[in-house]
Parts: structure tokens; sequence; C-alpha cells
């Protein structure tokens, strides 16, 4: 799907998106790669990851492929995309497979590739990648949650979201455990292990629906836009403003993605509001940094009463909604200090803002991630 192009010199960005590995991202990546070239465009490859398939091996050839980067890290070598050799050499177009890699130390300049990305990006370089859902940051918290396993590599949303173009590589559950049972996807030792954990049935169906739920949302978002500019005279915006009210207390992440994925559904922006009490308040680095890899705005605001001081700022900055997470104070300390959520429920119901409770949640993930559920 198109979106709007960026300012010249950056190059064009292209993301081909999937619910998990195996469903034909790189082999996708590819054959656009050669149908650009077919079209006269100079196209390379800076890093494709095949993961012994000898169908995308095959896919390689007849594309120029750049020299990688040897390195060795804890007694063992490596290799990663080499970002200078690419910019040297400047070809209209790059293949870069893996958008959510994380470089091995001591690799490059960037911890992660989609900084190796961003940086091609800026120096006029179109960049087409590959992505599976469960490492979009806002979702992959949730997708720990259903899949039981640790999302390790995550890539900001506002990344995703400045791609030109995101494309939807689908495959249904039933035929990618099919994929997987052929030796398609992995080498035989671990199919068995992949069958009963990351890629049971009703893991792929749900990270299928997201898929198709993001891509539907950016579809939307883009139908939006294009109406606003050619009937000006009307408005096409969401009317939905939504913050969501937080501390820095375990499980806060949780309820900052689940806000963030409300935002995005309304298409509008986020508000993040913390209320501090005092000076001596918990340092908000982490916060900050999540609110910033969601694209989420971080307000700081001073208050002895919480639920005035949020309901105040709602009512100041015209939010509709408010998320909160479920309190976990004790019964007797509410009974003794009052109910946070009953006194703000009041105030925002007499102001017509609609507020949700995020439960609060202590699941077991596993400590060992599925070898090949990170990006392929």
């Amino acid at each position: 799907m198109e979106r709007g192009t960026l300012v010249d010199p950056t190059g064009r960005f292209r993301i081909y998106l999937g619910a998990a590995a195996g469903v034909g991202k790189t082999v996708a990546m590819l054959d656009e790669g050669y149908r650009r070239r077919q079209r006269g465009s100079d196209v390379v490859i800076g890093f494709v990851e095949t993961h012994g398939r000898a169908h995308t091996q095959a896919k390689l050839e007849g594309l120029e492929t750049l020299s990688r980067k040897t390195v060795r890290y804890r007694d063992s070598t490596f290799e990663e995309m080499d970002l200078d050799a690419v910019l040297k050499r400047a070809p209209q177009v790059v293949l870069i497979d893996e958008l959510a890699h994380t470089n091995v130390p001591g690799s490059g300049r960037h911890e992660k590739r989609w900084e190796d990305v961003l940086e091609v990006l800026s120096n006029g370089i179109s960049v087409i990648t590959t992505l599976n859902i469960q490492h979009l940051e806002s979702i992959a918290d949730a997708v720990e949650e259903f899949v039981g396993a640790k999302i390790r590599e995550r890539v900001p949303d506002w990344v995703v979201r400045r791609a030109d173009q995101i494309e939807l590589v689908d495959s249904s559950p039933e035929q990618l455990r099919r994929r997987l049972l052929h030796g398609n996807v992995y080498p035989p030792d671990k199919v068995e292990g992949a069958l009963s954990n990351f890629f049971r049935f009703e893991n792929l169906s749900a990270l299928r629906e997201l898929a198709l739920r993001f891509v539907a949302d950016e579809t939307e978002e883009e139908m939006l836009t294009y109406l606003d500019k050619f009937h000006s005279s009307k408005s096409f915006e969401s009317t939905e403003r939504i913050m969501v009210g937080i501390t820095g207390a375990p499980g806060t992440d949780r309820v900052l993605h689940r806000a963030a994925r409300m935002a995005a559904r309304a298409r509008t922006p986020l508000m993040v509001v913390h209320v501090f009490q005092d000076e001596n308040q918990p340092e908000l680095a982490t916060l900050k940094k999540t609110c910033d890899d969601l694209g989420a705005t971080l307000f700081e605001v001073y208050g002895d009463d919480v639920a005035r001081a949020l309901s105040d700022f709602a009512i100041e900055h015209r939010v509709t909604q408010i998320v909160l997470g479920a309190s976990q104070r004790s019964r007797v300390t509410e009974l003794l200090k009052g109910s946070l959520l009953n006194k703000l429920l009041r105030m925002a119901g007499g102001a017509s803002i609609d507020v949700h409770i995020i439960a609060q949640r202590d699941v077991s993930l596993a400590k060992t991630q599925l070898e090949g559920t990170d990006e392929s």
C-alpha cells in the first residue's frame, strides 16, 4: 500500500510484513528487487538471510550482493551487513532483510539494523526490508503473553509508520504449518519443537489477525489522508483524543502498549501523563524511551490530588478517553485513602470522558526464546 512520499533527498522505504517466519517475506523482497532491476534501477543486496532454504538461496542469483562484515564476538564469528560498503556503493535500491535484527556488538556504529536502514535512507538510497508483526514495539508485549516467549528484538512504531509502502505477505496457519512439515522453514530437527511451541495453530491465527489489522488500519489512514487532500472543505480526522495515566510501577509498560494500540486504531496521537506529588519523583528515563518508541508524548504534571490532576489535564486537552492500569493498592489502603479510580470516574463522567481500566497480569514467560522466532 502506498503512503506519503518522504522529503528528498531521503530514499523510499518499503516493508514486507508477515505474521511469522516462513511466510515468504524474503522471497517477496527479492522478487521486487528483480522487478526493479528489470525496470532499469540499480539494485543490490545489502543483507539477505536465507536460513539455509534452497528456494531462497536460488533467488539470490542474478542480483549483485555486497560483501558482509565479519565480526568476532565471544569466541564466535558472525557476519553482519557492512553499512559503509552500502553507502560507498550508493545504489538506487538496497535489499536489507530482517529490520528488527540486533547487530553484533562491535560490528558497526548502530545497535539495531533499523538504525542502519534509517542512515541508508538519509543518504538518498531506497530500502526494501522485511519484518514480522511480533517485533512491532506496541504489539510485542501482547504477543509475549499468548505465545509464552520473550520478544527481545523490537522496532519502534514510528520507524514502521515512516515507510512509504507496507505490504502484507500472507499465509494461512494451515499452509505455514505444512511448509514447516515439508522442511521449507526450519531444519528437520527443529520442526517438531516449532510446531508444538511458537507455531501452534492458535498462535499463528492470532499473529495473522494482528498483521491483517495493522495493515487494514494503515490502509484506512491512507484513505482519510486522500479524502482530506482532495476534499479539504470537510474534516475526516478522528475526534477521539486518548491519554494514559502512568506510574513507575511494574506493569506500566503493558498499560502503555495497550493504550498505544487503542490510539493507533483511533487514528490519534497518544498523550502519556505522569503525575508527581513531590520533588523526589522516580526516574522516568525508561518510560520516556518507551514513549518515544511508541510515538507518544509524555507530559509530567504536579498535583497533590492525582485524580484531580489527571481530570484537569484531560479537560484542558479535550481528551475523550482515559486509560489507566488497575490499582495494585490493598483494599484497606483504598478504604483509608480513597480510591483513585472511583474519584476519577466521577470527575471524568461529569466531563463525558470514557475511562478504560487495563488489568494487571502476572504472566510467566518462557526464559528462552524458540530459535528462529525473531526474523526470517
